[in-house]
């Protein structure tokens, strides 16, 4: 038999159960509010206790309510703060079990792709998504297997709120980590995410991509692509995270093909560069600006990264020389249509100016003594000092770093190469009488 005590609690659960199913939107509005006030961070031990063993008929009624009304938005943001304190709360496999018995995760992820639902509701949704991705591999695959991932994705790519967005990437790093069935999809779909609008989501999605590729180990073959197309960006913000990921990359398979993929940047190809502009660019009244504006970012991001990974590895640096790297990053600080460009490929080159004789060569003679004089006395401010004469000799010149190693062996190390320069006339005459007289001196001692 139950005790008096008993009886009495179990009434007060039969009388809050039965004023929830009577009441409207205000009331039930209000008994949100309540429970929300007095039982955040409770345990499932302490929850059950305040609802007298019964808080899964509480629950019942609030999954109910939220299947019905979620399309329209009802009071939804205190409807999922409500739910997820049932599933926040230690020990909460129970209510975890019966929510998702129920649809839970399909409804979640329908709530991010309903347009009239607010941002801050579906913020909401991300939170209860995360606190069933850290209940275990088994729910991470569930959310994977519900089309999950891709949900996802398309929230944090349209989202317009930046801390909606962080929570979206703390969930999309929760379901790369611990679940090897499908974390190459999560992968796929930060790859994915790279291109998108939105710089904030390009900036997270890159840095969860640099922990993603350690995880997944084989490179996908579009991320070079997309990597070289997000250097367009005016956020330094996402040109860092990707100069970053490209620093990781250039470790793997994919080294030669993003290398060139680099160089040729530096070079925009006609059809970028031939481009129509607006017609607002035309109007004389209006301040111009460089149609050509994304590819001269592009340009200029991508003779920085490669300044960046040449001062990283010597192995790098002489495969660049190899991919026509010097004449490129000239051809750039030719480009007097973006000074920026000009600057970082100015200061890109003089690094390889500094570490390899033959390109010291090399350079000086295509830029000539007053042209190369200024570059090394400054080459950080040549694009300021130089005229457009001298930036076409830039722009045209035909230097061929790879065509004057052909005639070495490749045992030679590229930074020893004045040792082994062909010697002029006066020279020549030199050697052979100091060989003569070594010659003489043998004699003797013999």
């Amino acid at each position: 038999m139950t005790s008096i005590k008993e009886q009495a609690a179990i009434s007060r659960l039969l009388s809050f159960l039965q004023e929830w199913d009577n009441a409207g939107k205000a009331a039930r509005i209000h008994i949100l509010d309540m429970f929300i006030r007095f039982n955040h961070s409770k345990t499932a031990p302490e929850l059950e206790q305040e609802f007298s063993q019964g808080a899964s008929l509480f629950l019942v009624r609030l999954t109910t309510w939220l299947r019905l009304t979620y399309m329209t938005g009802t009071c939804l943001n205190k409807l999922l703060r409500a739910i997820g304190i049932f599933l926040s709360a230690v020990s909460c496999n129970r209510y975890l079990v019966e929510f998702l018995e129920v649809g839970g995760v399909l409804t979640l992820l329908e709530i991010l792709g309903l347009e009239k639902i607010k941002e801050e509701d579906k913020k909401e949704a991300i939170l209860l998504l995360q606190m069933i991705a850290n209940c275990g591999r088994k729910y991470k695959e569930l959310i994977c297997e519900s089309y999950g991932v891709r949900s996802i994705a398309e929230f944090m790519a349209k989202s317009k709120c930046e801390d909606t967005q962080e929570e979206v990437q703390i969930l999309l790093d929760a379901l790369v980590h611990g679940n090897p069935k499908y974390q190459n999809q999560v992968y796929k779909g930060l790859i994915a995410l790279v291109p998108c609008a939105s710089p904030k989501a390009q900036q997270l999605s890159l840095q969860t991509l640099r922990i993603a590729q350690a995880i997944v180990g084989t490179v996908h073959p579009t991320i070079v692509d997309f990597l070289m197309g997000v250097l367009r960006t005016m956020h330094l913000e996402v040109q860092y995270e990707a100069i970053e990921l490209i620093k990781d990359l250039i470790k793997t398979d994919v080294r030669t093909t993003l290398l060139k993929g680099l160089v040729a940047l530096l070079k925009p190809s006609a059809k970028d560069t031939n481009k129509l502009q607006p017609k607002i660019l035309q109007d004389p009244t209006v301040f111009q600006v460089s149609g050509h504006l994304p590819v001269f970012l592009q340009q200029a991001a991508a003779a920085k990264t490669i300044g960046v990974i040449a001062r990283s590895s010597m192995a790098v640096a002489e495969e660049l020389l190899a991919l026509q790297v010097v004449s490129h990053l000239m051809y750039a600080m030719g480009n007097q249509d973006h000074s920026n460009g000009q600057r970082l490929a100015s200061l890109t080159l003089e690094y390889f100016v500094q570490t390899f004789p033959i390109v010291e060569e090399h350079v000086h003679m295509a830029m000539g003594d007053s042209l190369f004089e200024l570059f090394m006395s400054n080459a950080e401010d040549l694009y300021m000092n130089m005229d457009s004469i001298q930036a076409d000799i830039l722009a045209s010149n035909k230097i061929n770093i790879p065509e004057a190693l052909g005639i070495f062996s490749s045992n030679i190390s590229l930074t020893t190469w004045k040792g082994f320069e062909v010697p002029k006339s006066e020279e020549e005459d030199g050697m052979k009488k100091e060989m003569a007289k070594g010659s003489e001196e043998q004699m003797k001692l013999h």
